[in-house]
């Protein structure tokens, strides 16, 4: 697509809503993973992730080279960016996702991942000149941060205690994913945005493969569901990250950031229908409204 069609709005929404469809489907999809593959520890749970990134970024480079019609070999001048990118937005970001995801409810993480926005917003500010906080962008992260903070109220079948391991690695899981969308939009100025997510995503499931064989982990028990479950996961995480980095290449963090709030809605949704968990309760639904006006506080014009 040119650069025209990629800042219409209608483009924007159908592809920023469907790369958030896709990430919402992780949190189930990653639970689910951890019973048919009967993973228990933490070494297991980051070598899982690994496998996955791993084979997602494979996937975007034959994409990738069948697009461009040749074997894609990145430049020297790129290999910093996609080594930065790939340590941040997969080693680090999916080191905390998924031993946190593993200690709390698919639906209580997918409130937690809001909060990636408002970090996302406050990094570009620091780091981008055109990117600057307002006092309209300072209200919206106040009414989001309380949106995410609601879903520590007890309510019927949701934990309402703060984990370390839980919700504490999700909201560092959030740092770093609102850090690597900075770094995408300041690397792909540079550095075509499918080479860089399959590269960064290579480098950093590597990455994550080499800490989960550290750690101990190993996988025993293989599945046919679970061989698809992960296909699955590594597909997402292929089409969502290159459609990503693309809307970031080509407008602006704020733009692209507030559709954002859909993860944690589909997340909420999918965790509800797919693992079985209470999500029509009222503070998860009054989280889900104030994370939502926040967010559209923030970005509106």
């Amino acid at each position: 697509m040119t650069t025209s069609k990629l800042q219409n709005k209608g483009v924007v929404f159908a592809l920023a809503t469907f790369c958030c469809l896709l990430w919402g489907s992780a949190y189930p999809g990653v639970k689910i993973g951890y019973s048919l593959f009967n993973i228990q520890t933490t070494g297991a749970q980051v070598l899982f992730a690994g496998y996955r990134f791993t084979l997602a970024g494979i996937l975007t480079l034959i994409i990738t080279s069948v697009f461009y019609r040749k074997w894609i070999i990145p430049r020297k001048n790129e290999l910093k960016g996609m080594i930065t990118l790939g340590l941040v937005q997969t080693t680090l970001q999916y080191i905390f996702f998924y031993v946190g995801l593993a200690n709390t409810s698919g639906v209580k993480g997918a409130i937690i991942n809001a909060s990636s926005t408002f970090f996302a917003i406050l990094f570009a500010h620091i780091l981008l000149k055109n990117e600057k906080m307002t006092q309209a962008k300072v209200l919206g992260c106040v009414l989001g941060m309380i949106g995410v903070l609601i879903i520590q109220v007890s309510g019927p079948k949701v934990d309402s205690s703060f984990s370390l391991m839980g919700d504490g690695f999700l909201f560092l899981a959030c740092i770093a994913s609102a850090l690597g969308i900075v770094l995408t939009r300041i690397f792909t100025k540079k550095c075509d945005s499918m080479i860089l997510t399959a590269y960064q995503l290579i480098i950093g499931g590597l990455v994550l493969v080499i800490g989960g064989l550290t750690m101990g982990g190993e996988i025993t028990q293989i599945t046919i569901q679970g061989i698809l479950l992960l296909l699955y996961l590594a597909f997402l995480s292929a089409v969502a990250f290159t459609i990503w980095a693309v809307l970031l290449k080509h407008n602006p963090i704020g733009i692209i950031a507030i559709y954002s709030f859909m993860i944690p809605v589909f997340g909420v949704v999918l965790s509800g229908i797919f693992l079985e968990e209470q999500f029509l309760t009222l503070h998860i639904l009054l989280a889900l409204v104030s994370v939502s006006i926040g967010i559209w506080i923030v970005n509106k014009k």
